[in-house]
């Protein structure tokens, strides 16, 4: 699965994990700079509801949409 062309919004069954084990902390926007999920999304993945993954996904669609 390439993260940058995944779609939440049309995925059927259990949402994957962003992580493309490049796992290093941007310094200056606090994001993964792998995944481009923030420390806390990172953490709370293995726990959260579809639907929070579901928030995840779109707010990693959006933040590669204005960098």
């Amino acid at each position: 699965m390439n993260p940058a062309n995944f779609n939440p919004v049309n995925h059927v069954g259990p949402l994957p994990s962003p992580c493309i084990s490049i796992c290093q902390m941007h310094p200056q926007s606090g994001l993964c700079i792998g995944c481009w999920r923030t420390i806390d999304e990172i953490t709370d993945w293995s726990v959260a509801s579809e639907a929070k993954k579901k928030q995840v996904w779109l707010a990693i669609s959006q933040r590669r949409s204005v960098a």
